[in-house]
């Protein structure tokens, strides 16, 4: 099922004006949202000529057969989002594009039907597509597959274990109990996967290693799929994708995709994680902390580390395979700065049912203003509202609660520190001295808008923490391209 990177063809070359240098489009489709830049070399580096944001308010509710435990999202929401973002850029910059690169959400899984997975329509000079004959995206948010039906799935022969919300455990999930709904369709990728395969026009999409190992029985030692695995367990595998090396070509772009030139190159679909920590080019002797929806510490394996080919299903430490042919050690917790999240909407429910009204952007600042003013909650939370993957039966739980002390600054404190205790829990201060590391590079949405989790991570990891490295997952997979012009 692997292939490698293949050249570009002769004679497809993007139209950049002569005496102007072109640019790279890098693209993160992720859990909220799609952003989109355009990035130029400058002066040995880079810099960020434009860029685009946009919510994609994806989610699907639950409704129908979608139950609380399984979480989806609109393919049409997402890239409807997508086209708004790129629309909002300038012709002009789009024109110049080089090479594209995407990256998005994880381990999910999408599934289409091939040659009708999106349909094409002309806008003025250009053009842009819409999906068709798609399904919905399963994230990696998804919780339907239990600890019981994992348990049940054959072992992989792989050093990353299978997971709820992992793409190949998603299909043996409907496979046992929705087997007419995979009829339709004979293609599957994550939702970045699917974008890089309507632009290149391929019927299947050219999977990268990070993305294949984030579904499960896939071995990055040999690059391969545990075929033989699959098809005793009657997995259907016309599912399984090619797989690339990241950071190779996948295709070329078929039409004029807003402005930008038709016959650019696309480069196989990433990890949003992986281009995140790219993002901050970081140096050996780094962590890289990243906390947004979820929360990620990451250290960077000597070159030559291999991780095995059997999984560790306890161990909260797992090894994503990063660029180069090394390897990431990732504390990948589920519980971030979505813990913060519900637990301001319970606040605006609460508020609801008692005849109050208040908004989310109005008192998310509120909150975090609160928790930043208290030093010490004097209590304790473990925020594990989702669980975590190597510990999927542990929920949130509070201990030590008095009748004083429960203003909304404490117990909002308590969260912060929870969130930042869970990640320590599964990769330490001890762990990080060990690998050589030196300081800690933080970014994300949950730092930079909360005072009172930065302050967490400075008494949590005794390392001097720098901020503002503004990773993006954009970013990381506009220069993963850009390294090959």
């Amino acid at each position: 099922m692997e292939a490698p990177s293949k050249p570009p063809d002769e004679g497809l070359k993007p139209r950049v004006q002569a005496g102007q240098p072109s640019v790279v489009m890098g693209i993160d489709l992720g859990t909220t949202s799609v952003k989109a830049v355009l990035v130029e070399e400058a002066d040995g580096g880079f810099s960020v000529v434009a860029s685009c944001a946009k919510d994609t308010r994806a989610d699907v509710g639950s409704q129908g057969d979608v139950g609380p435990q399984r979480n989806e999202q609109d393919v049409h929401k997402i890239i409807t989002a997508l086209n708004e973002c790129l629309a909002s850029l300038p012709p002009q910059q789009l024109s110049r594009v080089s090479h594209i690169g995407v990256c998005g959400q994880m381990h999910g899984i999408m599934f289409w039907k091939t040659g009708r997975g999106c349909k094409w329509t002309e806008h003025g000079d250009s053009w842009r597509f819409e999906p068709a004959e798609v399904s919905h995206l399963v994230t990696w948010q998804d919780a339907r597959c239990d600890a019981h039906f994992l348990s049940c799935l054959p072992q992989p022969r792989s050093h990353l274990s299978v997971a709820t919300g992992y793409g190949c455990a998603t299909v043996f999930w409907y496979l046992k109990n929705s087997p007419d709904f995979l009829k339709p369709y004979d293609a599957a990728g994550t939702i970045h996967d699917y974008v890089v395969a309507m632009l290149c026009g391929h019927e299947r999409p050219r999977m990268s290693v990070q993305n294949a190992a984030s579904w499960g029985y896939f071995n990055t030692t040999s690059s391969h799929w545990n075929m033989d695995i699959l098809g005793e367990s009657h997995f259907p595998v016309r599912f399984l994708p090619e797989v690339v090396q990241p950071g190779g070509i996948a295709g070329h772009t078929s039409h004029a995709w807003h402005h930008i030139p038709k016959a650019t190159q696309v480069g196989a679909a990433l990890g949003d994680f992986q281009c995140s920590v790219y993002s901050c080019r970081p140096e050996d002797t780094d962590a890289v902390l990243n906390i947004g929806t979820s929360a990620q510490l990451t250290i960077l394996m000597p070159v030559g580390f291999q991780p095995g080919d059997t999984p560790d299903p306890p161990s909260p430490v797992a090894y994503y395979p990063y660029f180069g042919n090394r390897y990431l050690a990732v504390a990948a917790s589920l519980n971030g700065g979505n813990v913060i999240a519900v637990f301001v909407n319970m606040l605006l429910r609460w508020m609801a049912e008692l005849g109050l009204q208040a908004s989310e952007s109005d008192l998310y600042p509120r909150v975090i203003q609160a928790a930043a003013a208290q030093a010490d909650p004097g209590f304790t939370i473990c925020p594990t509202v989702f669980g975590e993957r190597h510990a999927p039966a542990r929920l949130a739980s509070v201990t030590g609660i008095a009748a004083s002390g429960l203003s909304l600054g404490h117990v909002t404190r308590a969260l912060c520190r929870g969130v930042i205790q869970n990640l320590h829990s599964m990769l330490p201060s001890e762990r990080l001295r060990e690998a050589g590391v030196r300081r800690i590079l933080a970014s994300g949405s949950g730092l930079s808008k909360n005072e009172a989790m930065r302050q967490e991570v400075e008494k949590a990891y005794p390392f001097p923490v720098i901020y503002g490295k503004d990773a993006s997952a954009a970013v990381g997979a506009a220069l993963a391209m850009l390294c090959r012009k």
